[in-house]
């Protein structure tokens, strides 16, 4: 395949990724109390991080909470969907280059997973401080451990359990997928 199909692939995939962070916080909406913590804008820039390489994964990442502000209203944009837009950027860059300079095992796709979660959480924490020092609130140890894993344990098991389902089946059907 040539470099400029490729590059189109890409962009296509990305784009339906992008369309999935719009359209999955309305499915997992609808179970209380848990819905928000499945993090389900996560999930495609995770994807796309593991199938897009890591531009265009940072650039989902990023431009998803400002998208979903900006049509939905949804989340609110200071400090949450600027935060976010840090953590999904981080998360999408972090998930591809890891992913990448691993060996081509199942093993490194939970690897590359584990490790931009970890990474994309202290970088929303890094933005809330700041975040928070701008606008003159506190953010303390406890919100950011509250906010970063305690309430998103139940996001954090789902992501673990399907992302690397999700890219094992994708990159079996679709071989030009592999590690594009």
């Amino acid at each position: 395949m040539n470099k400029k199909n490729q590059n189109v692939l890409m962009l296509v995939t990305s784009a339906i990724c992008l369309a999935l962070c719009m359209v999955l916080p309305f499915l997992t909406g609808q179970i209380p109390q848990i819905g928000s913590a499945l993090s389900p804008m996560h999930i495609p820039v995770l994807l796309c991080g593991f199938l897009c390489g890591p531009a265009y994964a940072a650039a989902v990442g990023f431009i998803a909470p400002v998208l979903r502000f900006a049509l939905f209203g949804m989340p609110p944009i200071f400090p949450t969907g600027v935060a976010m837009c840090f953590e999904l950027a981080a998360y999408g860059l972090l998930s591809s280059v890891i992913y990448r300079a691993l060996p081509r095992k199942k093993s490194s796709i939970y690897a590359a997973l584990i490790a931009a979660m970890l990474g994309g959480r202290v970088v929303w924490g890094v933005v809330r401080v700041i975040l928070s020092g701008v606008s003159g609130s506190a953010f303390t140890w406890a919100a950011f451990m509250s906010g970063a894993f305690i309430n998103a344990i139940p996001g954090i098991i789902v992501h673990i359990i399907i992302i690397p389902l999700i890219v094992m089946a994708l990159e079996r059907a679709l071989p030009w997928l592999k590690r594009a």
